[in-house]
């Protein structure tokens, strides 16, 4: 059993989410960003399926009551174990009785934290994520919850990514074309391609609301509602588009001017409020060749380590949280950590 101290400013239960049942009125949620998602269940030796945390904004605080196998991916944030600085992107084994704090999220908007075995709840409609547009799931993270972990298989070694994602204020979002390009003038359909938009406070899981000149259409009327996907790019009267996130509404009557590609989605999902994002065109081939690019480049990366490795890399995580500690270095494969004072 897992007791969760503080619950952060959102934390939610998430997996890959609920798809195939848009016809049905159901939304996919699911987590923001499942890059981040996959790369954590993959670190702790799960199938990319299993349910783990998505911390927005700041992080969770965990006691643990037994020992587990832990890991941490997404948006930067400053964990502590005890006190002590952890790093992210690799596996971490936590001893029974240890507090964990993950604290705020300096970089990006969205982190994960997942468990050996994945968190264990009720599923619904066949996932354990939460929804937070129509309620489905468990609901939110809050103070003194207790979280349990499924059954996991017994590994002797763990895994760290060799080339982890970096996640800043601003993103190149490449697109595609989207179906009702007759619905907005030609300045509109240039200014997709050549403004900087801002992401909106309001934003939230349904969506990523951009600010800037708006975007003018010829029509005012309403599409009759249609289905829609996430990373749809709507355009409402008020030309501030709104990018989609996992928990839009399985229907819409805003027209769409773009679709963020599939690659894409997880820089989208780490926009924090503020951030800024510029849109740039590719085709649908394309758009194929850099969802394959992602996925071989995951394979690549994961990096199975053993015990001695793992543990001479969180040293160096150690070592730059102290200011008496002028260098620390560790070579992919070197078991050995050099320390300058």
């Amino acid at each position: 059993m897992i007791e969760v101290l503080e619950a952060g400013t959102l934390t939610t239960l998430q997996d890959l989410g609920r798809s195939g049942l848009g016809h049905l009125g159901v939304s996919p949620a699911g987590a923001a960003d499942a890059v981040s998602l996959r790369i954590a269940n993959r670190l702790v030796g799960n199938p990319d399926t299993c349910a783990a945390l998505e911390m927005t904004a700041a992080g969770v605080s965990l006691r643990f009551d037994v020992d587990e196998r832990i890991a941490i991916t997404g948006g930067a944030l400053a964990a502590q174990l005890d006190g002590e600085p952890v790093p992210m992107y690799q596996t971490l084994t936590v001893k029974a009785g240890r507090v964990l704090d993950c604290g705020r999220i300096e970089s990006g908007w969205r982190s994960y934290l997942a468990i050996a075995g994945g968190f264990d709840a009720t599923p619904v409609l066949s996932s354990r994520s939460t929804d937070t547009l129509s309620g489905l799931g468990p609901e939110p993270l809050s103070a003194g919850a207790r979280l349990i972990a499924g059954t996991s298989a017994v590994f002797t070694e763990g895994f760290y990514l060799r080339s982890p994602p970096r996640y800043g204020t601003s993103a190149r979002l490449r697109v595609v074309a989207g179906p009702h390009q007759e619905w907005f003038t030609s300045a509109a359909l240039l200014s997709l391609r050549e403004s900087i938009f801002k992401v909106s406070p309001q934003s939230d899981r349904t969506g990523v609301r951009l600010e800037s000149t708006p975007l003018q259409r010829i029509r005012n009327d309403e599409l009759p509602s249609m289905g829609m996907v996430t990373g749809a790019v709507q355009v409402p009267h008020s030309g501030q588009a709104i990018v989609l996130l996992g928990n839009h509404g399985a229907t819409g009557g805003y027209p769409v001017i773009a679709n963020v590609i599939a690659a894409d989605l997880h820089l989208l999902a780490q926009l924090a409020p503020g951030s800024e994002l510029r849109f740039a065109d590719v085709s649908r081939a394309e758009a194929v060749d850099a969802l394959r690019e992602q996925e071989s480049r995951l394979q690549r990366d994961m990096v199975s380590a053993d015990a001695s490795l793992l543990a001479a890399r969180a040293l160096m995580t150690l070592a730059g949280g102290h200011a008496s500690l002028k260098q620390a270095a560790v070579r992919d494969g070197n078991r050995r950590i050099r320390i300058r004072k």
